[in-house]
């Protein structure tokens, strides 16, 4: 029944326990993993000539490392697991748009992913990429906690 799953990675704690899981149901499931870690550009723009701000080229190279770090791990695994593996990293500032474009590209049947569980003022505010990717996509999508 499900042949692709979609695994989005910002390599967080969560992040890797459902890293184990997509693995497991991979397994399952005769499933390959296609996973997807988005890597959010420079968010600042300075508003004048004389603010002092971060290098946007040496904060996005380094964005991109981390989020191809991410991918490496999930892939080394995969291969330990002798599960199939396609990983990519995408630059977006809505991570949310880019799992769901993810998902109908990669033809995946599923999205597996953690919740960061946010409650109260942050989850109002913040919202939740997980929360975004249920109201976008058609897809079953497992949350892990």
């Amino acid at each position: 029944m499900f042949k692709t799953i979609l695994l989005p990675t910002d390599g967080s704690e969560l992040a890797v326990k459902a890293t184990e899981a997509a693995i497991r149901f991979a397994q399952v499931h005769g499933a390959r993993i296609v996973s997807v870690c988005v890597a959010q550009p420079f968010p600042f723009v300075p508003a004048t000539d004389n603010a002092v701000v971060p290098d946007a080229d040496v904060f996005e190279t380094q964005i991109a490392a981390t989020a191809k770090a991410h991918i490496n791990k999930i892939e080394i695994a995969c291969a330990t697991a002798g599960v199939p593996f396609e990983g990519i990293v995408v630059s977006s500032h809505t991570p949310y748009k880019e799992i769901v474009a993810a998902a109908e590209k990669y033809n995946c049947d599923i999205i597996l992913m953690a919740s960061h569980g946010r409650s109260g003022l942050s989850k109002l505010f913040l919202g939740s990429e997980t929360q975004k990717v249920l109201a976008h996509t058609t897809l079953p999508v497992l949350v892990l906690r």
